[in-house]
């Protein structure tokens, strides 16, 4: 299709074209104006006739329009001031604008610019320096997640006495509240390391700048840090030496200081500060350097601490010579600055003329050997007891304060470690596979003591706490006491008959064992009888004589009279576990149960507590950043009547004074009672003095192979030698 354009037409003029709604008459088979073909034009004819719409516009385009469609009214009446404004400008902006070289100039000074430009180009730049920091500081959020060291402390586990004992976790940090640490502590810092802190916007722009500059210049960052930005970089960001990390800082810095008061800042920075010696916050530095919370500090020894600020590694004294000389100086110029800004009296600066020496090394010591034992136990006890899973435990904080005596734990231990070490010199093939459980039990339940192994770094297998050899001859207390307690039943129906320390039993070796109907059978189709150590035979013997001289057949038999059940929960009642006492057949009156050292000795304590038993425990107190939290201690409950009681322990007594006569002075009451296997599987000794009750079980397990235990091949000595009851005496001595 041509479009003919008439003669008159000039190129200055519009022209339009009106196109008809039907089209151009003849172009059915041309293309149309708009550059589609007519094939879519009959389509879209089609979809009219068909009743359909066109596509509409997609929605950016329709948003678009309306937009322009609004804004051109506003575009009208704007443009007129917008061009009186540009045009008063103009000859200014041209003024502005540098001409280089400039005109009118020679030499060098073509090349300045001229005042007005200076003017504008600083304007313009702190202009846009000023946008950028709005703009970033409304950029910039406070983090909500903090970094893992900020968050984890350690674990504190501390003796019965209150002294430390033993630490867990990665690191040395308990956070205090700011309550509790001193205003001499606070102002040493706060000398030393910021003391314009309570009166800055929370970032120092002088620090800033020269820490910017060294950046720049020699790649690193050097000071100019608050306290708050300290406190920053310690809990939200890494500790990398970079200008974009110094920025966040103080970005973070400045809202952080809108956000929190100054002295929970300050309280953050204390706990979360690096003093050197694996420790984090100021109550962690106060027990390494010395030995005493931060409440106990002066402010000779917080200014001290407040140089370890500027780095452990300079400012420890112990390191060497060159350290101590910076730290005296440093401790000088603190307490110098606390005098200066108003926060120490002249002559208390004058009472601290000597340097406070640290101690040599960290009292806060990692575990390992036994106290690896200890903390298993306690950290156990501590997560039961006081519902803390394992989670939160891990994250630490928390002080547990355990009922292990210091001085009772090395006694016990080094008993047991003279007799590992003699059988390893005596018969050191079969001294290998030698494991010795001890314990001691108070008759309150409380924990006093436990030999775990010899080294929970190389064995964590605990010794005392194991529950896999049988207690042999060591049960016949509880079956006496159940006894005692039940009465005994002849016949199937009849009525209990009492039993008391004079009732007599056969004590003749291999006497076969009754029920009501007859004797009993085990499945193999043999009699059930009873054995004597040695195949000794006794005759007619009463029960308490029976036990003072450990005759096993008249128990085998008063545990079926009594019967099984009652046996066993005598047993639990007195602090056996249920899971330990096996199955209810008569070899458990012959101690076929496998109760742990712990256990033993908490079963036997509850005669020496008149028949009350208080479950056996290791924690008495947790805290968490010096918190109670809260725990229930077990109470005693009554296991059996105190008579009954009170005849066991005369039976045991008797027992201690005719396998050891001449041990105790007379009149001192100790009760005690040797404890064999018929297999040679294990040997025991369980003993009371001073109501606290100590069992110490010898046996052999190859932990390389199985858990089954093995002879002992005379590892645990000799009737008259007993190695169990050596372990035992050197544990409780003295017995006075």
């Amino acid at each position: 299709m041509q479009l003919k354009v008439p003669a008159s037409f000039r190129a200055d003029e519009t022209m339009q074209l009106r196109v008809p709604p039907e089209g151009i008459p003849g172009s059915e088979d041309e293309p149309d104006i708009s550059g589609q073909s007519s094939i879519s034009d009959s389509s879209s004819s089609e979809d009219r006739r068909k009743g359909r719409k066109a596509p509409r516009p997609p929605v950016r385009s329709r948003f678009a329009a309306a937009f322009v469609s609004r804004l051109a009214p506003l575009v009208a009446v704007l443009a007129p001031h917008v061009a009186r404004l540009t045009a008063f400008l103009a000859p200014y902006a041209r003024r502005m604008r540098p001409h280089y070289p400039r005109p009118g100039r020679t030499g060098w000074r073509r090349w300045i610019p001229s005042w007005r430009q200076s003017l504008g180009g600083f304007l313009t730049t702190l202009g846009l320096s000023s946008l950028f920091l709005v703009v970033a500081y409304a950029a910039t959020d406070v983090p909500d997640n903090l970094n893992t060291y900020a968050t984890q402390q350690d674990n504190v586990y501390f003796w019965a006495d209150g002294t430390p004992m033993a630490r867990t976790g990665w690191v040395q940090r308990q956070a205090m509240p700011l309550k509790d640490i001193p205003e001499d502590v606070r102002w040493a810092v706060l000398a030393a390391e910021n003391e314009s802190f309570y009166s800055d916007p929370g970032i120092s722009f002088k620090g800033i700048s020269r820490a910017l500059f060294r950046t720049l210049g020699q790649g690193d960052t050097q000071g100019g840090s608050t306290i708050t930005q300290q406190y920053v970089k310690n809990v939200y960001l890494n500790q990398s030496q970079t200008v974009r990390r110094k920025f966040t800082e103080a970005m973070i810095a400045l809202k952080l200081d809108n956000q929190m008061s100054k002295d929970d800042i300050l309280e953050g920075y204390l706990n979360t500060s690096w003093f050197g010696r694996g420790t984090y916050g100021i109550q962690r530095a106060a027990q390494a350097y010395y030995g005493k919370d931060v409440s106990e500090l002066n402010a000779s020894e917080a200014a001290f601490l407040a140089a370890l600020l500027k780095g452990a590694g300079l400012y420890d004294p112990t390191l060497s010579s060159a350290n101590r000389a910076r730290a005296v100086e440093r401790w000088t110029w603190t307490l110098d600055r606390m005098v200066l800004i108003g926060k120490l009296s002249k002559a208390e600066r004058a009472s601290y003329a000597k340097f406070p020496e640290p101690l040599k090394s960290n009292p806060l010591y990692d575990t390992g050997e036994q106290s690896d034992y200890l903390v298993e136990l306690a950290s156990q006890y501590a997560k039961k007891t006081a519902k803390i899973d394992d989670k939160d435990f891990d994250l630490g904080g928390y002080q547990i304060y355990t009922t292990f005596e210091k001085d009772r734990e090395a006694q016990l231990t080094d008993a047991v470690t003279k007799a590992r070490d003699k059988a390893l010199k005596d018969d050191p093939k079969n001294a290998k596979t030698a494991h010795y459980g001890a314990a001691s039990v108070a008759a309150d339940g409380r924990i006093l003591a436990v030999h775990g192994g010899p080294d929970h770094r190389t064995q964590g297998y605990n010794e005392s706490n194991a529950t896999t050899v049988p207690a042999g001859s060591a049960f016949m207390p509880f079956v006496y006491a159940a006894g005692l307690e039940h009465g005994v039943h002849k016949t199937r129906d009849g009525a209990a008959t009492p039993v008391t320390g004079e009732s007599v039993y056969d004590g003749d070796d291999g006497v076969p064992v009754t029920t009501p109907e007859g004797p009993y059978w085990d499945r193999s189709g043999k009699k059930v009888a009873a054995g004597n150590d040695d195949d000794k035979s006794y005759g007619q013997i009463s029960l308490h004589r029976a036990l003072a001289l450990s005759v096993n057949t008249p128990f085998m038999q008063l545990g079926m009279d009594t019967g099984l059940d009652k046996v066993r929960a005598t047993a639990e009642a007195a602090g056996l576990l249920p899971s330990s006492l096996g199955a209810q057949v008569p070899m458990m009156t012959q101690g076929s149960s496998t109760p742990s050292a712990i256990r033993m000795a908490s079963g036997y304590s509850t005669f020496a507590a008149a028949g009350k038993h208080t479950e056996p425990y290791s924690v008495r107190q947790i805290t968490h950043n010096g918190t109670k939290v809260p725990m229930v201690l077990p109470k005693p409950v009554r296991a059996v009547g105190a008579d009954t009681a009170e005849e066991v322990t005369s039976a045991l007594t008797d027992s201690f004074r005719t396998a050891h006569p001449g041990a105790a002075p007379d009149g001192v009451q100790v009760a005690g009672k040797a404890g064999t296997t018929q297999d040679d599987k294990a040997a025991w000794y369980v003993g009371t003095h001073k109501a606290v009750s100590t069992a110490v079980v010898v046996y052999r397990i190859d932990l390389a192979k199985s858990l089954e235990p093995l002879p002992l091949k005379g590892i645990d000595g000799t009737a008259d030698d007993s190695v169990p009851y050596g372990i035992w005496s050197q544990a409780m001595s003295p017995l006075d």
